[in-house]
């Protein structure tokens, strides 16, 4: 049987009170940056797995590709993972469940599973199935279900909050422990978003958009970074490069390499299994 110890501990992290942070890794060396940062849990990202395996972010990688990279993150940190299994890497509700089953035994506590552009039946019929499969497994599986609404501007403005309340409201009757609402940022839009809940409340956060705390005093539970954090290790190395290239030199990265330099790094990965 499955541990449960993990998977309950990262339960208990969903409280406006002190929402959960995370910060999102895309391999070990990221993981342990962020627990030796502080970071109650890690989450993965799947466009940061997918870019640093040459792919985009979407479906695009095989599912052994998308779980090798969960387990060897969660076999090097200490504290709960919950992997970004983007659709469920099936199309079908018992290839989801065969995802979630290898998610388990690769030693997540929970997943993060998308709608997309996907009919609202379509997620709901496959968080049965990740449910079921926790459940053969013996494992608390706590699953986060993302609604695309704001993200991808899905449906008709005017209808798109009471649309997204209810898919929400679909997916936990579902098996769904969380809500995952990216794309939102307004602070009365969150509040609504939050107040209609019976679930813990998920936002991507980024520049501009409230501070953790600020989130937390409305309503929210988890707070996400995505895949910003990948987005800006890229945007570093693009920086370099055109100015290695360009004039020659080098000072873009002094500033960086004085923040976490190779004998920091190198102790930090020595320390891991």
């Amino acid at each position: 049987m499955t541990s449960t110890r993990p998977a309950a501990l990262f339960r208990s992290l969903h409280t406006p009170a002190r929402p959960l942070a995370l910060a999102n890794a895309w391999d070990v060396a990221g993981a342990r940056i962020m627990e030796a940062a502080g970071a109650p849990a890690i989450a993965t990202t799947s466009a940061g797995v997918a870019w640093s395996l040459g792919a985009p972010d979407g479906d695009r990688i095989s599912r052994d590709l998308a779980l090798d990279a969960v387990a060897r993150i969660a076999a090097a940190v200490t504290v709960p993972v919950t992997a970004d299994i983007e659709g469920g890497h099936g199309e079908t509700p018992a290839e989801v469940a065969d995802t979630v089953t290898r998610v388990l035994e690769a030693g997540a506590a929970g997943v993060n599973i998308e709608d997309g552009t996907r009919p609202p039946g379509t997620l709901a019929a496959r968080l049965e199935a990740v449910r079921a499969a926790a459940d053969r497994a013996g494992a608390d599986l706590f699953v986060n279900a993302r609604v695309d609404t704001y993200l991808l501007g899905l449906g008709d403005p005017a209808t798109r909050l009471r649309d997204t309340l209810e898919r929400a409201r679909s997916y936990v009757d579902a098996g769904a422990d969380g809500i995952f609402v990216p794309g939102v940022t307004d602070p009365d839009l969150i509040a609504a978003l939050a107040g209609a809940l019976t679930v813990p409340l998920n936002v991507l956060a980024g520049p501009g958009a409230p501070s953790v705390k600020e989130l937390g005093a409305l309503g929210v539970a988890r707070v996400s970074l995505g895949s910003g954090i990948a987005e800006a290790a890229y945007a570093v190395a693009r920086r370099a490069a055109r100015e290695l290239y360009g004039a020659g030199t080098y000072d873009s990265l002094r500033p960086l390499q004085q923040d976490l330099d190779y004998t920091h790094l190198n102790d930090l990965l020595g320390t891991t299994g």
